[in-house]
């Protein structure tokens, strides 16, 4: 049980790091301004559907996947430590990632697919941090993948619908802080993911 706590643990704060519906707030404000609070609403809601979705699909075929492409889990977590590294050091480094750079984008609920949902909320980092946390583990921890990344979708949807009254308290300072937070967080997260590729390719060796 203790270490079923554990892995929750990791797996809600690495998702929340990654998708970091605070910072991504600003972004959906900025891709919604002037559209009416209908649109935003359904703009909202079907960007979280369908990352919910493409992550869900990622986590219960990544090991078919795998299998299809020949890829082994250490050289996957070494690589996927590499991008999530330089996308939380980019954040730090107060840019935005190019996964998500949005330029001259109009008001129309497309944009619910792409940027938000790809590559925003189910980007690149996002679809390697849950694969990372189902490679080689049992049933009952892929359902918990899934469980939390939908409650992280629950969580951006609700913070994406408070965008205008948090920002109006909290202000934009705050969020830049968060940002560089969560971008420490990623780092950090990735730095792991390359150290276990490389631990478990010296064990493959000496065994």
């Amino acid at each position: 049980m203790d270490n079923l706590i554990t892995f929750s643990i990791t797996v809600f704060t690495g998702f929340f790091a990654i998708t970091n519906p605070i910072s991504n707030m600003t972004v959906f404000l900025s891709l919604t301004q002037g559209a009416d609070e209908k649109t935003k609403r359904d703009i909202n809601k079907k960007a979280n559907l369908i990352a919910f979705v493409i992550v869900t699909v990622f986590v219960l075929l990544g090991k078919y996947i795998f299998e299809l492409f020949n890829i082994s889990i250490p050289a996957f977590k070494i690589t996927g430590g590499i991008l999530i590294f330089y996308i939380g050091f980019e954040m730090l480094q107060s840019k935005k990632s190019d996964v998500k750079n949005i330029k001259h984008v109009n008001i129309d609920e497309d944009i619910a697919i792409s940027p938000l949902a790809i590559p925003i909320l189910a980007g690149p980092g996002t679809i390697v941090t849950a694969m990372n946390f189902v490679s080689n583990v049992e049933v009952l921890h892929i359902i918990l993948v899934i469980a939390i990344f939908g409650s992280m979708s629950l969580l951006t949807y609700f913070t994406f619908r408070m965008s205008d009254y948090i920002v109006n308290i909290v202000g934009n300072n705050v969020i830049s802080v968060i940002g560089k937070i969560m971008g420490l967080i990623i780092a950090i997260i990735g730095t792991g993911m390359i150290i276990q590729g490389i631990k478990i390719s010296f064990n493959l060796i000496t065994t």
